[in-house]
């Protein structure tokens, strides 16, 4: 056909296997999506269709390139969700510049995978206090959590401390087993878990022995000074007002801090009563504090959460 046309992207020094996915699934999705005819030989990709579906599917390829470049191993719903960003005009070369994290110790670079995403962490790199709002599954804790894992290493901070409100979402506390440790573990565990995504575990454990790791309820926080140390509280919207002007007021001299939260999932008796609410009614404006609003587009969890989570704001409930 006349106005049939080919374009062809170079994939030097990208994994294959990492970006066609398993059986090619990944390039049989982008054909799919955006009606190309798809190939991946050698260090080549090609893309093959109308002037119109080909110019669509190199800026979608394109991006697929680069973040499989950064060593994330893509899936499906990496396509998707970039086909999307495409569709919405908010497609940008996130993995450009410098908000990637390369992790010491493990050979791996944590990178946005979303426009969103990348202006959360362009947020951290900026301000002292950030606050980062969102639906679950967009990353707000695991990329405040790899900022604080590099200032660390880049000796910027000479610790991290992870804080959560130990909220009772439905269940009660006194009937977990064992001591205060165990029963605020499982609200904590979220915060180990990307840790130790970020970390080899010896040097988790050590680095929490040696008090350069702190993970600890936020009622912890209460009459100290927290210096050169990088702050994150976490699941914020179930911290009460007082809670919060306690939480903010810890922070000591080259110290820096992100506030994560979601303001569906407030599990306080009275939602007014959240300390994220009055934050975001109270503190936009002052220099030095950003705010970071992450969408359903910034989910990078199972396509089905992003779904799940526009459900439920239909319904009402998000």
């Amino acid at each position: 056909m006349s106005d049939e046309t080919i374009q062809r992207l170079s994939t030097e020094g990208v994994d294959p296997l990492a970006l066609a996915g398993v059986n090619d699934g990944n390039l049989i999705e982008l054909a799919k999506r955006l009606g190309v005819r798809v190939s991946l030989r050698g260090d080549t990709l090609t893309l093959q269709g109308s002037v119109g579906a080909v110019e669509r599917a190199t800026q979608v390829a394109q991006a697929l390139v680069d973040l499989a470049r950064m060593g994330e191993p893509l899936d499906v719903t990496d396509v998707e969700r970039v086909v999307s960003e495409e569709s919405l005009g908010t497609l940008g070369r996130v993995v450009d510049g410098e908000y990637k994290i390369i992790l010491p110790g493990l050979r791996r670079v944590i990178a946005p995978k979303t426009a969103g995403q990348r202006e959360y962490l362009e947020a951290i790199a900026q301000h002292d206090i950030v606050i980062g709002i969102g639906p679950a599954g967009t990353g707000k804790t695991y990329l405040a959590v790899a900022a604080a894992v590099d200032a660390l290493a880049r000796k910027r901070v000479r610790r991290i401390v992870l804080a959560r409100p130990a909220v009772e979402a439905g269940e009660s506390l006194g009937f977990l087993p064992g001591d205060l440790q165990e029963k605020v573990d499982p609200y904590l565990r979220p915060l180990y878990d990307a840790l130790e995504d970020m970390m080899p575990r010896d040097r988790v454990q050590k680095a929490i022995e040696s008090r350069t790791i702190e993970i600890a309820p936020l009622a912890y926080m209460r009459g100290r000074t927290l210096s050169d140390a990088f702050v994150i509280l976490d699941e914020a919207q179930n911290a009460t007002g007082m809670q919060m002007k306690m939480f903010l007021t810890r922070l000591g001299v080259n110290s820096r801090a992100v506030i994560t939260g979601d303001k569906t999932q407030i599990d306080l008796g009275n939602r007014e009563d959240s300390g994220l609410l009055q934050v975001e009614r109270i503190l936009p404006g002052i220099e030095g504090i950003g705010f970071c609003y992450l969408m359903d587009t910034d989910v990078v969890r199972h396509r089905l959460v992003r779904d799940i989570i526009r459900a439920y704001a239909e319904d009402g409930q998000g």
